[in-house]
């Protein structure tokens, strides 16, 4: 059978499991995560002996070690994977759910009603907990999914493909509901965008590349993000001790997510006090600075002169881009040419501030005295998320259970006929 056969009859075999899954009880649904919670504890070796193919293959490749990071699947990464299951078992069911109901005047009640939007297809590169992730949140939201990961990651997914899908049969749902692609063949791929027909919506997940690749050859409606350049902007109200902690938490704690502060923006007040104390501790955590003019005197040893294609930039390693700004204004300003719509941060005590940058800045979250690597699905109470969507059709920001469905117009009548 060649590829594009073989993709076809995937997405026929998702199609006809996404009509069960549309109508499956909750408690089906929460038995089958329960199931992979159990799996997911109960087979960490063979999990780990699996991953470590991977590993090995992509170590002899010459991997980067921010993708290392990402594909190894360590317990923390299991024990996150198994938490996943579990938060969002214990979330209510979206499917079915009436959001509103409103009277007309010929008497007609009128109400709008969850759905699963049918088949996702996800496109990802290294990450195979994405695999669990995403498997986990369209079963809750009663999609099913074809999981197309990297080849970097085929042994850790079809091994986690294989608990899903025995999951899925001890829950009595059908076990393509979650598939993962069995070929590693880039032409998996451009059959998979042109079958518009039986998948409903693409995701990728990875770099800019995937994305603008996939968006350019898809039939088919398509969920993403280009990019993670993430700014936070220290105000001249601020308490200096806390947004150091933050700035830190930010680049240092993890500097290859898309979540990861890329530019600091530090009002003048406060720059020539502050910028020395951040040189300090993220210069000893092995920062280099990309700097402003005003900034660059401040920033130390391992600061050199911001080019203009250092403002926008997605570093994805422990490089940040500084620059000093006169006012609130003007660093809302530098986020709307350089910015993502990603997530953007304001740290300051000024309340007025703090709310009119909430309001004015457009990101797929906005936030006050916090760290950036907070927008992530899990961290914000989604339980998961199969991505960050920065375009505002159909979702904006982490795609949870509920955001992995749409709704539908259901109108109750006695009889009603229209004049």
């Amino acid at each position: 059978m060649d590829v594009k056969q073989e993709m076809l009859e995937l997405a026929q075999r998702a199609k006809a499991a996404a009509r069960i899954m549309a109508s499956a009880d909750a408690s089906s649904k929460v038995a089958a995560l329960d199931a992979l919670a159990y799996l997911l504890d109960k087979e960490r070796e063979a999990i780990r002996v699996e991953n470590a193919k991977d590993l090995e293959a992509a170590e002899a490749a010459g991997m980067d070690s921010a993708r290392m990071d990402r594909l190894r699947l360590s317990d923390a990464v299991i024990d996150s994977m198994i938490q996943a299951c579990r938060e969002v078992a214990a979330q209510s069911d979206p499917v079915g759910e009436v959001e509103r109901m409103w009277k007309r005047p010929n008497g007609l009640l009128v109400g709008k009603m969850r759905i699963p939007l049918g088949v996702i297809a996800m496109i990802y590169e290294s990450r195979p907990n994405v695999t669990v992730d995403s498997g986990v949140l369209c079963l809750k939201a009663g999609n099913a999914v074809i999981l197309r990961g990297g080849s970097e990651a085929i042994h850790s997914n079809r091994f986690l493909a294989s608990l899903i899908h025995k999951a899925l049969t001890d829950a009595g749902l059908p076990p393509d509901a979650v598939q993962v692609v069995p070929t590693t063949d880039r032409e998996a791929v451009t059959a998979m965008l042109k079958l518009d027909e039986y998948i409903d919506v693409i995701i990728p997940r990875g770099g800019e590349g995937l994305i603008r690749a996939v968006v350019a050859e898809a039939t088919m409606p398509v969920l993403k993000h280009y990019m993670g350049v993430c700014h936070t902007y220290v105000d001249s109200e601020v308490d200096q001790a806390e947004a150091l902690k933050i700035v830190f938490n930010a680049k240092v704690q993890r500097p290859g997510v898309c979540n990861a502060m890329e530019c600091l923006l530090v009002h003048q007040d406060v720059a020539a006090e502050f910028l020395p104390k951040v040189a300090a501790k993220l210069g000893a955590a092995g920062v280099e600075f990309r700097c402003c003019p005003a900034s660059l005197p401040l920033m130390g040893e391992t600061a050199v002169p911001a080019t203009d294609k250092d403002w926008g930039q997605e570093f994805h390693a422990l490089v940040l881009a500084v620059k000093v700004v006169p006012s609130r204004i003007e660093a809302q300003d530098h986020i709307a040419a350089h910015g993502s719509n990603h997530t953007e941060i304001i740290l300051t005590t000024n309340h007025i501030r703090a709310m009119r940058f909430l309001r004015e800045v457009d990101a797929s979250m906005v936030g006050i005295n916090t760290s950036s690597r907070f927008n992530d699905g899990g961290e914000l109470g989604l339980g998961a998320e199969i991505g960050i969507s920065t375009s505002k059709l159909h979702s904006y920001g982490p795609m949870g259970g509920t955001e992995l469905t749409s709704t539908k117009f259901v109108v109750f009548g006695e009889g009603q006929v229209r004049g």
